[in-house]
């Protein structure tokens, strides 16, 4: 048993020299004894004070020791200490009796046995070491359970999370193998197309026209892989922090003008119209290939979950930012799909459109905030929906003012650069 815990002992005595002869008695390294002349005194000290022991004399003037016992008795704090009871009276008086009525746990006459004494008193300080020994292990038991508890929580949620990062992993191997195949596919039937015209000897079917077209599908089906490989590498970059910016002046104006005349046969495909608005010229320190990258994703998401419908594209300037806002009137998103399209591997729910990996919306967000810009949707089920892009002016890394809702200030751009087919 630790001997570092000190025991506190009180002794009661109206005579001042027995106190000094029984604290002499018991007075030890490991001991702080407390002396009272008095039952009040005795009071205020057990209040300030937890004892291991109380050795109260019985025949005191004022409140005796029986009283004073009956008073600690009834009050929580010292409810628990040991008492042991000391009178001069004869043995006939049956002190004891009374005594142990009142809580004593031992009862002493005088004149004392200094040896008898001393044993007591040894073993209900080393009971009261015991007792705070074990109640400070119960305190570090409770603990360690709490901690355990908690850790168990943690592995718990830490457990749910690699199992939901094993069926993310799981879907998104399954979505690249669908999404692979489709280019490759056509790729494959292609080629076993031409070996075809090849084995029967079939010259017409190479003709210079013929083989433009044949050129542009796999130039179609290659740049589809292309940018399944990329937007899988730009993840692997997002996560190591190695998501590279490269800011360059340029027109964002001309960028999505561009950028709607490439996507002209994605246009035709998706059955739709897609009008352009743009300030004339709209510049500013990007990277032009990654806001590129961004536009495209939101281009081709309306194309996506457009419906046919038709698409409005924007370009204005604020103050403080550079605007791209991509609308579309088609199948739209719910409130609580808003709140997760922005993370990886995140499709919107579909039987009309359920293509592609997920990464596009994941990406873009990436991007922009690390131009220290910010993306928004703004969308209704079956409402279609409004995403917004905008880039601050300033450098990147710099931070810009919270943006509010913008209105677009317009101009009609080339309709040749955004003709619908």
């Amino acid at each position: 048993m630790p001997r570092d815990i000190q025991a506190k002992l009180l002794i009661v005595d109206d005579l001042p020299e027995n106190l000094l002869a029984l604290e002499a008695l018991i007075k030890r390294d490991d001991r702080q004894v407390y002396k009272a002349l008095s039952a009040d005194e005795a009071l205020s000290l057990l209040l300030q004070h937890d004892f291991a022991l109380a050795i109260i004399d019985v025949q005191m003037p004022g409140m005796n020791g029986f009283e004073l016992a009956e008073l600690m008795r009834g009050t929580e704090k010292t409810r628990s200490i040991p008492i042991i009871f000391v009178s001069a009276a004869g043995r006939e008086r049956n002190y004891a009796f009374t005594g142990y009525e009142n809580g004593a746990v031992d009862f002493l006459h005088k004149p004392l046995d200094n040896h008898a004494v001393k044993s007591k008193v040894n073993v209900f300080v080393e009971l009261y070491r015991q007792r705070k020994a074990m109640k400070e292990q119960v305190i570090a038991l409770e603990q360690s359970r709490r901690e355990q508890e908690q850790l168990l929580q943690q592995l718990q949620a830490t457990r749910s999370e690699l199992e939901q990062a094993v069926r993310m992993r799981d879907d998104f191997m399954s979505i690249v193998a669908h999404e692979v195949r489709t280019p490759l596919n056509g790729l494959i039937l292609e080629t076993q197309l031409r070996k075809m015209h090849l084995a029967r000897d079939n010259a017409a079917a190479f003709t210079l026209d013929k083989v433009k077209a044949m050129v542009e599908r796999d130039e179609r089906q290659i740049k589809s892989l292309i940018r399944l490989i990329e937007d899988m590498l730009d993840v692997s970059r997002i996560r190591t922090g190695k998501l590279s910016i490269r800011p360059t002046r340029f027109n964002l104006t001309a960028l999505v003008q561009n950028l709607l005349h490439n996507f002209q046969p994605q246009i035709a495909a998706a059955e739709c119209t897609v009008t352009c608005t743009a300030e004339s010229s709209v510049e500013g320190h990007w990277d032009e290939f990654r806001i590129e990258q961004v536009v495209s994703n939101l281009l081709t998401n309306a194309l996506r979950y457009g419906s046919k419908s038709p698409i409005e594209v924007r370009v204005y300037q604020t103050p403080d930012h550079a605007c791209v806002e991509v609308q579309d009137h088609g199948i739209g998103i719910s409130e609580e799909n808003q709140a997760r399209i922005f993370q990886q591997f995140e499709r919107v729910s579909s039987k009309a459109a359920a293509t592609g990996l997920g990464l596009g919306l994941f990406i873009s967000e990436q991007i922009v905030t690390a131009h220290g810009g910010i993306i928004t949707v703004n969308s209704r089920l079956n409402e279609g929906a409004l995403f917004r892009v905008c880039l601050p002016f300033q450098k990147t890394g710099e931070r810009t003012q919270p943006l509010s809702d913008p209105k677009v200030v317009s101009a009609a751009i080339d309709p040749t650069k955004a003709s619908h087919e």
